[in-house]
């Protein structure tokens, strides 16, 4: 009784601060007032806080722009927690547009939908994403294209970066910071939580939105680690393949030393 009133809580709460914030980020968004790329870090830390999402932050997030973040992706969780440490915006499948609730909050966000399938928009979605970091906006990548279990970090699809080295062109300084970042769920109800328990934090495509929910709510409490690693730059010389390889390498050691950290 006492776990359905608070999920009760937790959701008319956070139903309550979407009321109270969405007038205004509509208005902002209608007439791209700067403020409709802040407004969405506080929605994402009280719900962040409401849903017992404890964030440690390691590293810091780059200060030159234009800068695109390249993050590991383990659920619908991460738009809350990066959403939370820095004012981003997404790249995400088109496929999330129509998803209930979720695909509200990436609208009201400015998420660059992109159509994988329909390759002669490929370079219509591209110019957006270059556009909007030209403009001064950090765009977040998710790489690998999909969720994993959070364990490890899926193939990478270099050809996302190209977003990147589209934007050279219209940067100040001929320059565009790609900058590794990395997620690591590590803690439940204050302990340090191993592969058995993983899969409460991280949302593989083959589980059910609505359970998994659920059971983020009744878990009380996570603990992620976010990790700004160095930034790799993309300069209009730089070979993107070769490039994106060092973003992803550098991603790799980052997830690996948070989830197994080496012995002192």
């Amino acid at each position: 009784m006492i776990t359905r009133f608070r999920i009760a809580l937790i959701i008319l709460l956070l139903v309550l601060w979407t009321l109270v914030l969405l007038p205004v980020q509509l208005l902002a968004l209608q007439y791209d007032w700067r403020v409709r790329r802040t407004l969405p870090r506080y929605w994402h830390r009280v719900a962040c806080y409401l849903l017992g999402i404890r964030i440690r932050v390691h590293g810091k997030l780059e200060t030159r722009r234009p800068l695109m973040l390249a993050s590991n992706h383990v659920s619908w969780k991460d738009i809350m927690v990066l959403g939370a440490v820095a004012d981003v915006a997404y790249i995400a499948k088109s496929e999330v547009a129509n998803w209930p609730v979720f695909g509200w909050l990436a609208k009201w966000q400015k998420t660059v939908f992109v159509e994988r399938e329909q390759k002669r928009k490929t370079g219509e979605q591209v110019n957006e994403v270059a556009d909007r970091l030209a403009g001064g906006e950090i765009i977040v990548l998710f790489p690998e294209g999909t969720t994993s279990d959070g364990n490890r970090l899926l193939d990478i699809k270099s050809s996302l970066f190209g977003a990147a080295s589209a934007a050279v062109p219209s940067a100040p300084d001929g320059v565009v910071y790609v900058q590794p970042v990395t997620l690591a769920y590590t803690g439940i109800y204050g302990m340090p939580m191993g592969r058995y328990h993983r899969p409460i934090a991280a949302w593989p495509g083959d589980v059910q939105l609505v359970p998994h929910l659920m059971g983020v709510l009744k878990a009380e409490a996570l603990e992620v680690d976010v990790d700004f690693g160095e930034v790799v730059e993309f300069r209009k010389e730089t070979n993107r393949k070769v490039a994106a390889a060092t973003v992803v390498s550098r991603m790799r050691q980052m997830l690996r030393n948070r989830l197994r950290p080496p012995n002192p």
